[in-house]
């Protein structure tokens, strides 16, 4: 299982690190050709307008498109759950439109990785390690979508199929949880027939 991970900022190498102590074999993502070799993707944090700038130039807006439809499973982490997000605000962006969910920019937490904390969630027994880094609210999440976690009422990761987003960082901690799911999905989804 080779998981690929969107190398243009933020702390893709710390989703690597989490998935190498899984197990799995990781790949940056730079480019189209990257991305076919793969069976999952992390769109890992950074800067939503910057990232989505670099998907368009690259050629990988339409590919991670495709690569959704085809039902392999893909991973988005504060800036990628903004990436996957079907409505954005504060401000107003366009977005790959894969996830029934509105969200709020520029939300949780401060610039730096200084706070954790612990909310409930269904993929776990006790509560939740969260980091927030200026993280997005999840304001809208539609039916479609199942809310694993949420902190202060809102939710935090969502999840519909094969698409999984987390307005917190679960890189930046030492709780494999959410990693271990998105692990279980990409099984689970490359062993399905891609259908277009």
């Amino acid at each position: 299982m080779k998981i690929g991970i969107l190398a243009v900022q933020g702390d893709f190498e710390a989703h690597a690190t989490r998935l190498r102590e899984l197990g799995a074999e990781t790949r940056e993502v730079r480019t189209v050709a990257d991305l076919e070799q793969c069976d999952g993707l992390i769109l890992p944090g950074g800067e939503s307008t910057t990232q989505l700038q670099f998907l368009q130039e690259e050629g990988l807006y339409d590919a991670i498109r495709n690569f959704a439809n085809s039902g392999r499973a893909i991973f988005g982490t504060c800036a990628g759950a903004i990436l996957l997000a079907s409505e954005v605000k504060n401000p107003p962006q366009s977005s790959l439109h894969l996830m029934d969910m509105t969200v709020l920019r520029n939300a949780y937490g401060r610039q730096v990785a200084s706070d954790v904390f612990f909310g409930p969630c269904k993929l776990k027994s006790g509560p939740m390690e969260m980091v927030f880094i200026r993280g997005p609210i999840v304001e809208r999440a539609g039916n479609s979508l199942e809310v694993l976690a949420e902190y202060a009422g809102k939710p935090v990761l969502v999840q519909n199929k094969n698409l999984l987003a987390a307005t917190f960082h679960p890189e930046l901690t030492s709780d494999t949880t959410v990693h271990e799911h998105f692990l279980q999905m990409v099984s689970a989804h490359s062993a399905k027939p891609a259908t277009a």
